[in-house]
C-alpha cells in the first residue's frame, strides 16, 4: 500500500519535506477521456490515502501529444494508445518507455428512447442505415482520438463505414463522443466501454461491447514525462496498486501483468 509515511520519505528525498510544500507541487496529470470517471476516482483515493493531490486534465490522446510535444507543462500522460508514448520517447519527452495500464474496449450505445438496438455485431445499424434511419450517429475524432480510431476500424470491418460516413457527428474525443451519443440528437454512437459502465452514463441508455478482433487493440500505456516531480512519481506508483487497479476493473479494463 502507498502510505502517506511513504510519500512523505519519497518527498523528502527531492528536498519537499512540509505539508505548505506538497500543496504547492499539484503536477497536471494528461489522461485520454475514456479514463475521466475512473481516473477521477483513483485521484480521490490517492488524496484520500496520502494527503496529496493532482490536477486531472482529460481529453484526446493524439491533442494531448501535440500539447506536450509543444511544451504544456504536464507531469504524467495517460495515453489510451501506447503508440503515441512510443513516439514521444523516440523524441525524448518522456523518462522511459512507461508502463502499459490498461486494454480498453469499445461498444455501441444508444440512448433509451432510440429505435436503434445495442448489439455488439451492429445489424440492427447496418439495417436501418440500409433504410435511411439513422440520422445521426456519434464518435470520437479517429483523426486524432485512439477511440474514435478503433470505431472506424470496426466499423470498415463491419462494411459500414462507407454507409454511416454521412451521418457521423465527431466528438474530439471520446467522452464528447459520448455525449452526442446520448444527447437525444442522436441514434447511438460507439465509445469507451469504460464510459457506458460509468453511473453517470450507464442510466441513460444501452450497451454492448463490439468484438474484440474487429479493431487493433486498445493499449492504453502510462508514461512520466520530462520533468516531472515527486508527486507526480507517487501517484503514478499509486496508479499500479491493488487499489487503483480495482478501480479500473470494475470500469471495465482488462489489467496488464506488467509492463
Amino acid at each position: 500500500m502507498l502510505t502517506r509515511r511513504r510519500v512523505m520519505a519519497a518527498l523528502a528525498a527531492f528536498g519537499i519535506a512540509t505539508a505548505p510544500a506538497m500543496a504547492q507541487d499539484m503536477p497536471v496529470i494528461a489522461a485520454a477521456s475514456d479514463l475521466q470517471f475512473a481516473v477521477t476516482e483513483i485521484a480521490e483515493a490517492f488524496t484520500a490515502e496520502t494527503g496529496l493531490q493532482v490536477r486531472l486534465s482529460f481529453g484526446s490522446t493524439g491533442n494531448f501529444a501535440r500539447q506536450i510535444r509543444e511544451g504544456a507543462p504536464f507531469e504524467v500522460f495517460m495515453a489510451a494508445d501506447e503508440s503515441f508514448v512510443a513516439a514521444l520517447q523516440d523524441e525524448g519527452l518522456t523518462r522511459d518507455a512507461g508502463d502499459l495500464y490498461a486494454l480498453g474496449r469499445i461498444v455501441v450505445m444508444v440512448p433509451n428512447a432510440s429505435p436503434l438496438v445495442a448489439d455488439g455485431r451492429l445489424d440492427t445499424l447496418a439495417r436501418m442505415l440500409a433504410d435511411g434511419q439513422i440520422t445521426r450517429f456519434a464518435i470520437a475524432n479517429p483523426d486524432h482520438a485512439p477511440y474514435g480510431m478503433r470505431a472506424r476500424e470496426a466499423l470498415v470491418t463491419r462494411g459500414l463505414w462507407d454507409a454511416v460516413h454521412d451521418v457521423l457527428v465527431l466528438g474530439e474525443n471520446v467522452s464528447q463522443a459520448a455525449q452526442f451519443a446520448l444527447s437525444g440528437n442522436a441514434e447511438g454512437g460507439i465509445i469507451a466501454y469504460s464510459l457506458a459502465l460509468a453511473p453517470e452514463i450507464a442510466p441513460r441508455g444501452s450497451h454492448a461491447l463490439i468484438p474484440e478482433d474487429w479493431h487493433a487493440p486498445l493499449r492504453q500505456r502510462m508514461v512520466l514525462l520530462n520533468g516531472a516531480g515527486a508527486v507526480a512519481e507517487a501517484f503514478y506508483d499509486y496508479i499500479q496498486q491493488p487499489a487503483a487497479r480495482e478501480i479500473m476493473e470494475r470500469y471495465g479494463f482488462a489489467l496488464p501483468e506488467d509492463g
